[in-house]
């Protein structure tokens, strides 16, 4: 399975999701699956990738020109696929992936979640997205996805596109 994983790039983050996130690229190797991500060396992304290589799975990095230019494109890619812009990397990771791990991260990591689910929701495609709630990090969020189910402002409810796992055992079996 080609597995998209959206996730910080910021190195400046607890230590427990950098040590989470290293046992979830061991996993992904040694279950066989590709990682799908956004191509950069630096925090969860660059953490996910290494520990991935480092047991022999296989790596595609989707690159916007912006990190390109920066100097700050992951050495673990055994296949990298260039794009201009945030927008293009999301569609890429989409169409280069089966399913989607949120690890921990910031807005870009919430507008890839909102983007993969809001376009299943009209039908675009079929494919989930997992919130991986490493020490309830998305807790908040799930509150307010069920405060917003609750009101009436989804049609459905949101775990037919987002489904919550909260360690790696339940990860697996979603998988």
């Amino acid at each position: 399975m080609r597995v998209a994983v959206y996730c910080s790039a910021n190195s400046h983050i607890d230590e427990e999701y950098i040590r989470q996130t290293a046992v979830l690229g061991r996993w992904l190797a040694t279950n066989g699956h590709t990682l799908v991500f956004g191509g950069t060396d630096l925090g969860l992304m660059e953490t996910i990738a290494k520990a991935l290589k480092e047991e022999g799975g296989s790596c595609v990095g989707v690159v916007p020109s912006k990190v390109e230019e920066r100097g700050h494109v992951s050495k673990w890619l055994d296949e990298r696929i260039d794009c201009d812009n945030l927008s293009d990397r999301k569609d890429l990771m989409l169409q280069h992936s089966d399913v989607a791990i949120a690890l921990p991260g910031g807005i870009g990591t919430l507008d890839e979640v909102f983007s993969m689910a809001a376009s299943a929701t009209i039908g675009y495609h079929h494919k989930r997205v997992i919130l991986y709630n490493m020490n309830g990090f998305w807790n908040s969020l799930v509150a307010l996805l069920e405060h917003l189910q609750e009101q009436g402002f989804m049609r459905g409810t949101y775990q037919q596109f987002i489904q919550v796992a909260s360690n790696l055992d339940e990860l697996s079996s979603l998988l």
